[in-house]
């Protein structure tokens, strides 16, 4: 994993541009600490942070080739998990290696193949492709937007960048937000519009997407979506094809020429992930798997039962820790740490998020990388599954509304009145969930219920995914330390996209279908458990911190959130909390999480200069 910048121009000499390349690659050091480079000519510049995980000696960026009297160069963020049979394939079709990294592969791939190398791919990536023959920059990104790609457009300049503090280090790139701004911040976030990058005229490549910028200009293109199709396979034949397509996905995901460890919290999903990969180990090495797993000082103390979050992890994490003789680690952050490192947590996403549950990953990370380069991780089993308790919500089902994110109003009561106007976010949010699920890939003649199925299914992979995916991504690439997903492998979310509801929740359980399909790869309890994500603070120094640090910013006139906040508003909800009736956002995050992320978004204005207009 790594980070990749650069930017092409037609109207101006790039070539001796190695400064202002050189301070947007600097600000990507934390994604890529092992190695830099660049790499200039007259109408473009491209730029690369190397964290090294595959061939530590040969897979040096941005990698230069030269086929049929052109030179192609590449930077590249992400990984293969089919680079053999790529490479088997182009080597017969004549083209020589040099090394043993997936960068060359994926190279050679282009040149064979052009765009049409993104439909063979099995992997995360974004990544992009100068072409001097035709003076073309190429820039793609994987099917379900794992690894990031953020662009914009200055004149006749594309500036693009693994993320927007890439950009905003170009002196053309201005940080600035308009309501569209506002509206995603206070309507949607921590979520994000597909394709949107918040910042004013700043945009992201959306995922399974490709762009081509040459000077005749540009041309984005979608190179995968979901098809819809009846499911014919019997329930046995399911589950059997889930569980190939589950423990092949684990097992192509754990090569790596460095440390690799699996997050475990005694999950279906994880758990899953982690006997697959132990039982892997054991057999190819002989090694036990490093395991990790992640809670909150005194938690043990303070645990609260809800039904988003029934039962404590650290039971079921001893359980399957012992099941696949793990080496096993436990890490945690107390209330100091996740609300001190609020602020590094937006430095890291270059914009505010989930809160403490950003806070917590990321200090999780650097502590995980200190023994470890590379990680495997439970995410996407939810959204492609149905694992959410609003996939089970009749409430849900009928409303058309984000089911994780329902609050609209009271996010529009934190506003100052004009600003609310001026931002609307009813309006905008509405727009937003109407434009997704009128993309949903429709099966014809699916009868209604099924159809609505699609849709929800539709939003949790584009928005609630991509939010998390997001999260894991940054908090952790922060660190230096890659997040492999594996149920993100496209096959398996291919097939299980067309099983029907009664399958996937079979049993009236989430996730059923997954369940079935690991009997006798997991304990009968564990298959058993009912799902529980994420954890968070259950310790009430949180909310006390959180809310003396909000107190003091609206007491600062200093303070830019002023600028948005209705303070009168928002200090009689910290007075009188009436916890919004329902989560924030998502399952976990409520009222402290409310104040920690109004605190973010004050350091989020502050500290990256945002001009309001």
């Amino acid at each position: 994993m790594c980070g990749i910048v650069g930017y092409s121009d037609f109207e101006n000499d790039l070539s001796n541009e190695h400064e202002i390349l050189g301070a947007m690659n600097e600000t990507l050091t934390r994604r890529g600490p092992d190695a830099s480079g660049l790499w200039l000519c007259r109408e473009a510049a491209i730029g690369h942070r190397r964290l090294a995980v595959v061939d530590v000696e040969g897979g040096v960026q941005p990698m230069i080739k030269n086929a049929g009297g052109c030179q192609y160069v590449i930077t590249y963020n992400g990984e293969l998990y089919n680079t053999k049979e790529l490479k088997y394939e182009l080597e017969h079709m004549g083209h020589v290696f040099s090394t043993e990294s997936d960068t060359e592969v994926l190279l050679a791939s282009y040149i064979q193949w052009g765009e049409g190398c993104l439909s063979r791919l099995n992997g995360i990536f974004a990544f992009g492709v100068w072409s001097d023959k035709d003076k073309t920059l190429f820039l793609a990104r994987d099917r379900f937007g794992v690894k990031p790609l953020f662009y914009t457009r200055r004149g006749g300049k594309l500036i693009f960048g693994s993320e927007i503090k890439a950009l905003l280090a170009h002196p053309s790139v201005d940080a600035v937000i308009d309501k569209n701004g506002v509206a995603e911040v206070f309507g949607l976030g921590p979520a994000r519009t597909p394709g949107v990058g918040v910042f004013k005229d700043i945009y992201e490549l959306k995922p399974a997407h490709f762009m081509r910028f040459h000077s005749g200009g540009m041309a984005i293109r979608r190179y995968w979506e979901f098809v819809s199709e009846e499911h014919t396979d019997n329930l046995a034949n399911t589950a059997e094809k889930v569980r190939y397509l589950v423990r092949d996905a684990i097992t192509r995901q754990l090569v790596a020429d460095v440390p690799l460890c699996a997050f475990l919290s005694g999950g279906l999903d994880s758990s899953a992930i982690t006997a697959i990969a132990a039982g892997q180990y054991a057999f190819e090495r002989g090694e036990r798997i490093d395991t990790y797993s992640f809670d909150y000082k005194d938690n043990d103390k303070f645990f609260k039962r809800s039904s988003f979050q029934p039962d404590a992890d650290k039971r079921w994490v001893d359980r399957v820790s012992a099941d696949v003789s793990s080496r096993h680690r436990y890490l945690i952050a107390d209330t100091d740490i996740i609300t001190d490192t609020l602020s590094d947590a937006v430095t890291a996403r270059d914009l505010p998020g989930m809160a403490d549950i950003d806070s917590s990953l990321l200090y999780y990370c650097s502590q995980v990388k200190k023994r470890h380069t590379v990680a495997i991780s439970g995410e996407c089993a939810d959204e492609i599954f149905g694992g959410y308790p609003w996939f089970h919500s009749q409430k849900a089902f009928e409303t058309a509304a984000f089911p994780w994110s329902r609050a609209i109003e009271e996010r529009s009561r934190l506003l100052k009145p004009d600003m609310a106007f001026y931002a609307d976010l009813e309006g905008y949010v509405g727009r937003r969930y109407t434009e997704t699920v009128e993309k949903t890939p429709a099966l014809k003649g699916e009868n209604a219920y099924e159809a609505r199925r699609r849709e929800l299914f539709y939003l949790n992979i584009t928005w609630f995914m991509a939010q998390l995916l997001e999260r894991k991504d940054r908090m952790s690439m922060a660190s230096g330390l890659e997040v492999r997903v594996p149920y993100c492998d496209h096959r398996l979310a291919e097939y299980v996209w067309n099983i029907p509801w009664n399958m996937k929740a079979l049993g009236g359980r989430e996730k059923g279908i997954l369940r079935l399909a690991l009997k006798g790869i997991l304990p009968d309890d564990v298959i058993a458990r009912k799902k529980s994500p994420y954890p968070k603070t259950h310790n009430p120094n949180f909310e006390i911190k959180v809310k003396e640090i909000l107190h003091e910013i609206l007491n600062d006139y200093s303070s830019p959130v002023l600028e948005l906040l209705d303070k009168t508003y928002v200090e009689e909800l910290m007075t009188h909390p009436s916890d919004l009736g329902v989560p924030f956002f998502g399952q976990l995050m409520s009222m402290p999480q409310l104040y920690a992320y109004l605190i973010q978004v004050n350091f989020w204005l502050k500290n990256y200069k945002i001009s309001i207009r």
